[in-house]
């Protein structure tokens, strides 16, 4: 049974598409240095989009992808297509997502849309003070993160089970067959995560992870298995069969809990905090969605807090609606004027994000809400900020008259994730950001206490928080660590709806750090604003400022635009930003989805 699952899913693969890879071109820095990127890219391969009419499930992996459609084409729920293809990125995608990680869940049944937040949380036996050295300073991002310290309580799984258990059709153990299959079969190595094996030095210092992914050899800095390398995962497997028996309790209690808890607490160099009990006693958050209308036409919904990516990206559109962007986007290629508007209304937008956004069991929203951050009035007195140059600072502004009781947290790395979006054959929708936060997260793989070859890889979420929970003169950043508390988030999970008549028109997001929050407002912009397909749409080139430079795609736009924005005041940097946006979009014959060509995502369905 196993091996004709994973034989289907690769002839299912096969036939939906022949990838023809090209190299991207090769960043271009203009007065500052590029931000550290989620993921490094590895390529750009043309996507067609594609039409559906009944169901439709976009994923960032082919094999992924394939058991998502196998469980709507037997009648699952986009739930259940969710549990599959979630399953399958833990084998094949492991940079990015898995077993140990977390992720927010946005779900419209038809009805209502709900918000599950499956973010890990920080171990009880944490406090403020985890990520700084005895002089009191920050310690290095990535002393920080390798190892155990910055290991979260994962919540992934739990979230699913919950999400099945409400809206499932198919049961949980059939799920996870074509999962358990492709690990005990193996699948094809491929050139993305060769190259981002090939690039990781701190996975080759974990026994588990180099014995699994690097062939037998000396040298720390010997290469990984080729493209095209059968890799198989047996202790995931038993892992997972284990998961399908028992369901979540098989991984948050008994051996799998123990080995996950031992490797953390066990490290050699950087050893954490995490216990038996914060696994045990880990639970979902169900938490109310923000829904925001935009032009009077569209009903955009998005996650809240910890998240703090739909206010983000409403505020941005907001302001560069009020501050008159400047000249028309041509074919999806924004020019100067309108680059240098948007640019500005991301630094006020991000001064706001450090400023408030945090875990909302501990951090109280501006005004009593987090709507305030939305309030018309509020973003006319930001907009009013926006000139013809470069703001030399951007502060966070004071909704309903708030006061900064917080310190602003200082910018800090953030990292890599994985979208999946699905709409079933009854209409039912999700958009779901899953994620370990660094590329292979801590560095740190448990075998689940089986033995066996492989495993899967833990989180390092804790690094989302500010690593320095003080400013200078001693006030808290709202986000920093604190025990129980879930650091705060970029992921973007979206879900679009007709203001007018209630139709749900898309599901979208995108991997990529706080850059999630530009890609996500380009492809809504792109769809709702610019006339726009989806998928060209996702294709048009990124851009966005994180509060600093203005960051643009590598070879996408003219000189003369570079220019342009350097004559405003603005530092430039022309980098590769390998966005991995997945989406699906309404049309009068049924549905199409678009796929990131920057990375190797597919849209399959009926």
């Amino acid at each position: 049974m196993r091996r004709r699952t994973a034989t289907a899913l690769a002839t299912l693969v096969a036939g939906t598409l022949v990838l023809a890879a090209c190299s991207g071109p090769a960043p271009r820095v203009d007065a500052a240095a590029p931000p550290l990127q989620p993921e490094i890219g590895s390529g750009y391969t043309a996507k067609p989009g594609w039409a559906t009419r009944h169901f439709a499930v976009a994923a960032a992996n082919p094999l992924a992808a394939a058991a998502g459609y196998q469980m709507l084409q037997a009648g699952g729920s986009a739930v259940d297509a969710a549990v599959a293809v979630q399953m399958v990125l833990a084998l094949v995608e492991p940079q990015s997502s898995g077993l140990g990680g977390g992720a927010f869940l946005l779900h419209w049944d038809g009805h209502q849309v709900t918000a599950l937040d499956g973010r890990e949380t920080a171990p009880a036996e944490a406090d403020e003070r985890l990520f700084l050295q005895p002089d009191g300073r920050p310690m290095p991002f990535m002393q920080a993160l390798v190892g155990g310290r910055a290991v979260g309580v994962p919540g992934v799984l739990r979230l699913l089970e919950l999400a099945h258990r409400r809206h499932g059709r198919l049961p949980w153990a059939r799920l996870l067959q074509p999962a358990i299959a492709l690990a005990d079969e193996g699948f094809e190595l491929g050139p993305r995560l060769h190259t981002l094996l090939a690039s990781a030095p701190a996975l080759r210092q974990d026994p588990l992870a180099a014995a699994y992914f690097y062939p037998p050899g000396p040298g720390a800095d010997r290469p990984p298995w080729p493209v095209g390398h059968r890799l198989r995962n047996p202790a995931l497997a038993e892992v997972l069969r284990r998961i399908a028996a028992r369901g979540s309790a098989a991984l948050y209690e008994g051996p799998v809990a123990a080995d996950i808890v031992a490797r953390v607490r066990g490290h050699a160099g950087n050893p954490g905090r995490l216990s038996l009990v914060d696994l045990a006693t880990y639970q979902p958050r169900e938490r109310p969605p923000i829904c925001s209308d935009w032009r009077a036409r569209w009903r955009i919904c998005g996650f809240p807090p910890p998240s703090s990516g739909h206010l983000a990206v409403m505020q941005i559109l907001g302001l560069v609606d009020l501050a008159a962007a400047g000249e028309p986007v041509r074919q999806g290629v924004p020019g100067a004027d309108w680059l240098h508007t948007y640019a500005e209304a991301s630094r006020l937008a991000f001064a706001d994000r450090g400023q408030y956004l945090a875990d909302p069991d501990f951090v109280a929203a501006p005004a009593g809400r987090w709507t305030s951050l939305l309030d018309a009035a509020y973003l006319r007195q930001r907009a009013a900020l926006i000139g013809p140059r470069r703001m030399d600072s951007a502060p966070p502004g004071r909704p309903g008259g708030a006061a900064l009781a917080w310190a602003p947290q200082a910018e800090q790395p953030e990292h890599g994730t994985s979208h999946i979006s699905i709409i079933d054959a009854d209409g039912q929708a999700l958009a779901m950001t899953t994620s370990i936060e660094f590329v292979f997260g801590a560095q740190l793989m448990s075998d689940g206490g089986t033995g066996l070859p492989g495993g899967f890889l833990l989180n390092n979420q804790l690094t989302d928080f500010a690593l320095a929970p003080t400013d200078a003169a001693g006030r808290p950043v709202a986000n920093r660590l604190q025990p129980g508390k879930r650091p705060r988030s970029s992921m973007s999970p979206t879900l679009v709806f007709d203001a007018r008549d209630g139709r749900l028109l898309m599901s979208l997001g995108a991997p990529g750090g706080p850059a999630i929050i530009h890609f996500t407002a380009k492809t809504l912009l792109g769809t709702l604003a610019w006339g726009l397909d989806v998928q060209r749409a996702i294709d048009a080139p990124n851009f966005g400022s994180l509060g600093g430079p203005v960051l643009l795609e590598s070879g996408r736009f003219p000189p003369a635009t570079v220019q342009a924005l350097r004559s405003r005041g603005h530092a430039v940097v022309e980098t590769e930003l390998p966005s991995g946006l997945q989406a699906i979009q309404r049309r009068d014959s049924g549905w199409f989805g678009g796929a990131d060509p920057r990375r190797e995502g597919v849209v399959m369905g009926d």
